[in-house]
């Protein structure tokens, strides 16, 4: 079942490319602006071939592209894939924000009636004497 206006096998890439430190870390880089693969790989301790399968794996799911000026291939973030898993996420957060809205009323409800049943006078009589 495919949710509805969103690409699964394309979703499921992005989910799984953002699932790696180093591919989220490249990515926030990207957001300051294009950068070459050896600026990209200068704070990790990798190989660039290593980081080049990161870049791979991020330009599969759509999040990266890459540019070409004179000798260098400067990498872009490309923020299509990453709206439509916001898009995504946004819809169960709506789903579960509203189920908390309701379990929160109905504690509320539940405590409303404890505090009525608390000042009620007690049925039972004191009968010493």
């Amino acid at each position: 079942m495919e949710p509805l206006g969103y690409e699964l096998g394309r979703l499921d890439a992005t989910f799984a490319a953002l699932a790696d430190p180093t591919r989220r870390a490249i990515l926030a880089r990207l957001a300051l602006g294009e950068a070459s693969v050896a600026e990209l790989a200068e704070p990790f301790a990798m190989s660039q071939p290593a980081i080049s399968k990161h870049l791979r794996v991020l330009e599969k799911a759509g999040l990266i592209s890459s540019g070409r000026d004179a000798q260098r291939r400067p990498r872009r973030l490309e923020p299509r894939s990453l709206a439509q898993a916001t898009e995504w996420l946004e819809r169960y957060r709506e789903f579960w924000e509203a189920r908390f809205e309701r379990l929160d009323a109905l504690l509320d409800e539940m405590q409303q009636k404890q505090l009525e049943l608390k000042k009620q006078p007690s049925a039972k009589t004191d009968k010493r004497g």
